[in-house]
């Protein structure tokens, strides 16, 4: 126990004294740092804090330090987080490969695959992306057509098109699943390859979202060469590969609970529109909802902390991932929800001098949340997973 506080005492003063102020502030859209080959930074300190969190290997907090990580046991790297969000500290980079790809590699690359991929990952020089959706296989996922043939060198050639990848025009690299056998079930004939976006043969289109945000893309692969050193797990046993890297990525989109993404208080935006000028309640029924709002958000941030903890003692969390995707992302939708429907037409905005930054902001995050219910996995498939893993109902 001693260690412990000592840990935490040490965490705490270096955070203190390494994490400047402007980096304690609540973070926008705008001021997210993405690592990769093309990283950039709005000010210097956003610069000062990615470089001194890379450098201490707390990207990763609990990655080996060959790899570039922190070295930390899962109880020391929770430590890290919970000082973190005490502090206010913003996240010094956003990147989905450490969040998702990098458990999957430690798990079950080899070790040459973790010295390629997992080091540029740490020292925040490479981009990833995701290419599981296509137009056909979005929930059901099992059935995408994009394929990937073994030529005679024994390397795969990719043909086909993914779409709903984020930030696919930004990425450097996509973890991805391809057909490699239609002769067996649909399940059994899937493989996880990574695949470099600068190939030759890979073109990446955006598409526009009624949010004004278009980070979603199409990708096409025509006869895209990928090296065989590039498939992660067996030949046609992308499947389970997948289904672990899905975990983390509900996890990972958990993290909006912890503050790693931009995101309302809504309490502080709905305070201007709870009374009138003389401080008179206006409408009771509106402070009634947001308490229940409010007060579901925070037994869900307890219950967060608890599956964390459960993970750090090596527990399944699997189903628990999916029951913190599906209630974290609904409960976004029904925040701005809510705060539409209070601020009337002020929750309209789109742009002009007459409304605020807030007002703004709100309206395009209102249309975006709807997107987290779909991505990661619909809401609908998460019940399905909770049915059958958590409940165990039939199929």
């Amino acid at each position: 126990m001693q260690d412990t506080e000592n840990f935490r005492a040490e965490t705490r003063a270096w955070l203190e004294a390494n994490c400047p102020p402007a980096m304690r502030q609540p973070l926008t859209q705008e001021q997210i740092v993405w690592s990769g080959s093309q990283v950039t930074f709005g000010n210097d300190d956003q610069r000062v804090w990615f470089e001194r969190m890379r450098e201490r290997g707390w990207f990763a907090p609990d990655w080996p330090t060959e790899l570039g990580g922190g070295g930390l046991t899962p109880k020391q790297a929770r430590i890290v987080e919970q000082e973190m969000l005490r502090l206010g500290c913003r996240p010094p980079q956003f990147n989905l490969g450490v969040w998702m790809l990098g458990p999957v590699l430690l798990e079950l690359g080899s070790d040459a695959q973790k010295r390629e991929h997992l080091i540029p990952m740490m020292q925040g020089r490479a981009r990833w992306c995701q290419g599981f959706s296509e137009p056909n296989a979005g929930s059901d996922l099992a059935s995408l057509k994009t394929s990937a043939r073994v030529d005679e060198n024994g390397d795969f050639v990719v043909n086909g098109s993914k779409i709903w990848t984020s930030y696919g025009d930004q990425a450097d690299w996509m973890y991805g699943l391809v057909r490699t056998d239609t002769s067996v079930k649909k399940q059994e004939g899937i493989s996880f390859i990574l695949i470099d976006m600068k190939s030759p043969g890979v073109t990446v289109k955006p598409i526009e979202l009624i949010s004004g945000k278009s980070s979603f893309c199409e990708v096409f692969f025509d006869d895209v060469r990928v090296p065989a050193r590039q498939l992660v797990g067996p030949l046609n046993g992308g499947w389970t590969v997948a289904k672990k890297l899905l975990q983390h990525e509900r996890a990972a989109m958990s993290k909006f609970s912890e503050g790693a993404a931009p995101s309302h208080d809504a309490l502080a935006v709905a305070r201007p529109y709870l009374y009138d000028a003389d401080g008179t309640l206006l409408e009771p029924v509106w402070r009634d909802r947001l308490a229940a709002l409010l007060m579901d958000s925070h037994a869900f941030s307890l219950t967060h902390q608890r599956v964390k903890e459960e993970a750090m003692a090596r527990l399944d969390v699997s189903g628990p991932s999916s029951i913190m995707k599906l209630v974290q992302t609904e409960q976004e939708v029904a925040k701005y929800e809510l705060l539409m429907q209070l601020m009337g037409q002020r929750g309209l905005s789109w742009e002009g001098d007459e409304f605020s930054r807030d007002e703004h902001d709100i309206c395009r995050l209102w249309l975006l949340a709807k997107t987290y219910t779909i991505s990661g996995g619909s809401s609908e498939v998460q019940l399905n997973i909770i049915a059958k893993r958590v409940l165990g109902l039939p199929g």
